[in-house]
């Protein structure tokens, strides 16, 4: 059941943080973020952000991308915003908070069903008739609420189990697996798992522990009522929290730096999203690795589902749904979707020879669609960045010994019951 639309201000007021940044971040044209389209000597320029711009792999590769786009138009052009991933969300929405802020936008779910709630997006049934295309049909259903679409797919990243094919002949196929796999590979300088587990990266963190606690049977929600402290999801994070308690991973190592290890030979496993297989490939392009389901009791796991949007606030609307449905194109799909690397995009798009070449795994990722969830409280939508702080910051104590886990969850529980009223 979803909840009311929030005002609003509602958004704004949780991401005013964050507005210095904003004069600074992105914009149509000049970068002033005004979401107005702006038009010089008959051609429209439109704005598109995205943190994905800033990704060394992929980031050039979309911008190639988008100049076809502007090739094959004389009115349009799209120019690429890049804002990076820790902050990109909440930039965005103070920015379209205050009537500005790009035209197109790459957003993950929890600050898309913010915007949506607010009023902030451009309904889209009225700009874009997706009766013509062949849409992923899992994916595609959280795109539309309450009987109206505000979002098209651009990239469906499921999570897999990334692991070094050098130190791992065979990947583990049970928790249990996993974990003795991870104990056996960690020794001096080299450690047998990684992931995100400081506050610093609350979303990454999130990211994270999402796989645990879905992997073990649990869930957020039942889609009325929160079941954050649900006996499976402390199994779940009991599970995480074990992991890390052993001393697996490379403690106080943020994202960036053990994923640099990974592609060093450094770290064994990582539970990551198929984006990264592309990151991967640029980064370290001799790294023998591969890609095997999670390992966890129910295949059930994480997606990065990004959609692309229309700020409410632009004044080019319609030229903004001109890119859209070029991209929806069925070239235009099968070459981002190569550029994307083991993610999906909107469409129902077969994998070409030459990538299956590259990524002999990418069929993993695909089997895992209709079994990955977005990392989003289901009823609980526009809410998640808020739900997400309080149990990122429960669990963050539990890892660090200032409370047990079951305390922790059982904290977190009231906390976010007492937010969503």
């Amino acid at each position: 059941m979803r909840k009311p639309r929030v005002r609003r201000a509602t958004v704004v007021a949780a991401v005013l943080g964050l507005v210095v940044a904003v004069s600074a971040a992105c914009g149509s044209g000049d970068g002033s973020g005004d979401g107005s389209g702006a038009s010089e000597g008959g051609v429209t320029t439109l704005t598109f952000a995205a943190s994905t711009f800033g990704d060394p792999g992929r980031g050039p590769q979309l911008e190639e991308w988008l100049e076809k786009f502007n090739a094959s138009q004389d009115e349009i052009r799209v120019e690429a915003a890049s804002i990076p991933y820790p902050t990109f969300g909440q930039t965005v929405l103070t920015q379209m908070g205050g009537g500005e802020g790009p035209d197109l936008i790459r957003f993950d779910m929890p600050e898309f069903e913010a915007a949506a709630d607010a009023g902030l997006l451009a309904p889209l049934d009225d700009l874009i008739d997706v009766s013509r295309y062949d849409l992923l049909e899992q994916p595609d259903r959280f795109m539309v609420h309450d009987g109206v679409r505000h979002g098209i797919i651009f990239e469906a990243s499921n999570y897999a189990m990334f692991y070094n094919a050098d130190l791992i002949p065979e990947p583990p196929t049970t928790y249990e697996e996993f974990f003795a796999t991870a104990q056996s590979l960690t020794s001096g300088d080299v450690f047998g798992l990684a992931f995100r587990h400081t506050e610093a990266e609350e979303a990454g963190v999130w990211q994270d522990i999402f796989n645990y606690v879905y992997g073990f049977g649990g869930a957020w929600s039942d889609g009325e009522n929160l079941t954050i402290n649900k006996p499976e999801n402390l199994r779940g994070l009991q599970a995480y929290k074990d992991l890390y308690d052993a001393n697996v991973i490379p403690r106080g190592a943020d994202a960036a730096t053990f994923r640099r290890m990974f592609a060093e030979g450094k770290v064994g496993m990582e539970l990551n999203n198929g984006g990264y297989a592309t990151h991967l490939r640029a980064e370290s392009p001799e790294l023998n690795f591969s890609v095997a389901p999670i390992p966890f009791p129910v295949r059930s796991q994480g997606a990065i589902l990004a959609p692309i949007v229309i700020n409410e606030a632009s004044e080019a609307k319609e030229e903004a749904a001109t890119f859209i449905e070029w991209a929806l194109q069925p070239e235009n799909q099968t070459s981002l979707q190569e550029i994307l690397g083991a993610s999906s995009v909107a469409t129902a798009t077969e994998r070409t020879p030459e990538s299956l070449s590259e990524l002999p795994f990418l069929p993993v990722f695909d089997e895992l669609t209709e079994s990955s969830l977005p990392q989003i409280v289901l009823g609980f939508e526009a809410q998640t960045p808020d739900i997400r702080k309080i149990v990122v910051q429960n669990v963050i104590a539990a890892l660090q010994g200032q409370v047990d886990l079951e305390t922790a969850l059982n904290n977190a529980q009231e906390q976010a019951t007492d937010l969503v009223g």
